[in-house]
Order: C-alpha cells, then sequence, then structure tokens
C-alpha cells in the first residue's frame, strides 16, 4: 500500500533539471558567430530578421551587446554603427 502511494506521488514531480515555467535562456554569440540579417519586412511598422530573431527598431541584438537602430528597405543599421545589408554587391 505504501509503495503505491509513493508511486503516484512521484508521477507529480516536476524534472528539476528543466527550466522554470516563463525562463528565457538567452545564449551569447561566439565572438567568430557573425550576424546575419536573413529579411527585412517594411510597412506600418518594419521588422528585420536579423539570425533568425524577429526585431524592431530599439530592439536588442541576442548576445552582441547591440541594438537595431534604423532598418531601412535593403539594410540595418546597429548602435555601432555598423550596417548589416540584406544583399551584398557582387562587383565589390
Amino acid at each position: 500500500m505504501m509503495l503505491l502511494m509513493s508511486a503516484t506521488n512521484a508521477q507529480t514531480l516536476r524534472d528539476p533539471t528543466l527550466p522554470s515555467q516563463g525562463f528565457l535562456a538567452v545564449k551569447a554569440l561566439d565572438d567568430n558567430q557573425a550576424l546575419v540579417l536573413n529579411s527585412i519586412v517594411n510597412g506600418q511598422h518594419s521588422y528585420a530578421i536579423i539570425n533568425n530573431i524577429i526585431l524592431s527598431v530599439g530592439d536588442a541584438v541576442n548576445g552582441s551587446g547591440l541594438r537595431v537602430s534604423k532598418i531601412s528597405k535593403d539594410y540595418v543599421t546597429l548602435s555601432d554603427g555598423r550596417k548589416l545589408q540584406l544583399f551584398q554587391s557582387i562587383t565589390e
């Protein structure tokens, strides 16, 4: 009887290795990992997709310490002045 009761309690225990609910893990960028501008969406509000994360002006770029300063038709300007272009010129 006691064994049956302890088996029932074990089913309700949560795995302690899982992050708590509402916890968001943020992975910092490695020094050699580049920021990649995947796409730009222009409309009433502009959005940029950098390293597969949707960002708008003022948002922090995940793990880089940078923020999105401006979103243009073909490029995104970061807080350090760097521009991420959607398409690189072949003739450079």
